[in-house]
């Protein structure tokens, strides 16, 4: 019997669950993410890992998390603020001595692999992905992992910096720059799964807090189109719950960044939502 562990760290939760010989993840559980401080996070890694271990006979860990990442290595080769002292983590090293193979990736890597896997991408071939969250972060697959020379490309959340207000398109786009045009134009009475409801209910305000975000994404999707022209584009991040709704607001903005006749990528909404990075993350004990 193969079960292998997944592990997804994030700036809040860290999210765990055993994928069995029949592909299915099981014993799903979360914990906070400690602050960083003297390699927390490694330390919780590894007591989930002894845990599991003591209870089940392991074939291998995956571990899906925020930040560049070294994956030969096993190393968190660079990360922003979201979590301290992040970088130079060496998971592969951290767990050495469960003598189990280690497979260590990029988060919005492994929610694409999943995706691809299992989800909304299955048997894609050229697939970009994009997660929209607090930052937004992006991945690309055309044969295999795309990282670029540094490990750093598709990081897409710096484009289109726009100098006048000094904000990229992560600071326009995120999900915390809709709760932040929200909070403009409603104070702290609305949060945006009220927003989206009433939208849908024909209230116009909530529409145009809505179009107007949903068009600074389409910005940002058209210069991945123009510059990777993948075979589809996956929207992921808690947001894409919103599904149909979402896309069709998307959609509607994007011919406007785009030359007349050139929209040919296919764009889908994440099918498998907080799994997609658990799959992902061990995707490679399977390829």
């Amino acid at each position: 019997m193969a079960n292998y562990l997944s592990i997804d760290i994030g700036g809040t939760f860290i999210k765990y669950a055993l994928l069995n010989e029949k592909q299915e993840l099981v014993s799903r559980q979360k914990t906070p993410t400690k602050e960083n401080i003297d390699q927390a996070i490694a330390k919780q890694v590894e007591a989930i890992v002894s845990d599991y271990s003591s209870r089940n006979k392991l074939s291998g860990i995956g571990i899906s998390t925020a930040g560049i990442v070294n994956r030969d290595q096993g190393e968190i080769a660079y990360a922003g603020p979201t979590i301290k002292d992040y970088r130079g983590t060496n998971f592969k090293k951290t767990l050495a001595a469960f003598d189990l193979p280690v497979h260590v990736e990029n988060d919005v890597n492994a929610a694409l692999l999943g995706e691809r896997w299992k989800g909304a991408a299955a048997g894609e071939d050229n697939v970009f992905c994009i997660t929209l969250g607090t930052g937004i972060g992006g991945a690309w697959f055309d044969g295999g992992l795309l990282d670029g020379a540094h490990f750093q490309a598709n990081s897409v959340g710096y484009l289109l910096y726009e100098r006048d207000t000094q904000t990229n398109f992560e600071m326009r786009a995120s999900t915390s720059a809709l709760n932040h045009m929200i909070n403009s134009k409603f104070g702290n009475d609305m949060t945006a799964k009220e927003v989206f409801k009433q939208a849908k209910q024909g209230d116009g305000p909530c529409e145009t807090i809505l179009s107007d975000w949903t068009r600074e994404i389409a910005a940002g999707l058209a210069q991945i189109i123009l510059i990777a022209d993948p075979g589809c584009i996956i929207i992921g991040g808690g947001v894409s719950a919103q599904g149909a709704y979402l896309l069709e607001y998307i959609q509607k903005h994007i011919p406007a960044f785009l030359p007349e006749g050139f929209m040919k990528t296919d764009i889908r909404i994440a099918q498998l939502y907080n799994d997609a990075a658990l799959y992902g993350a061990v995707y490679p004990f399977f390829k």
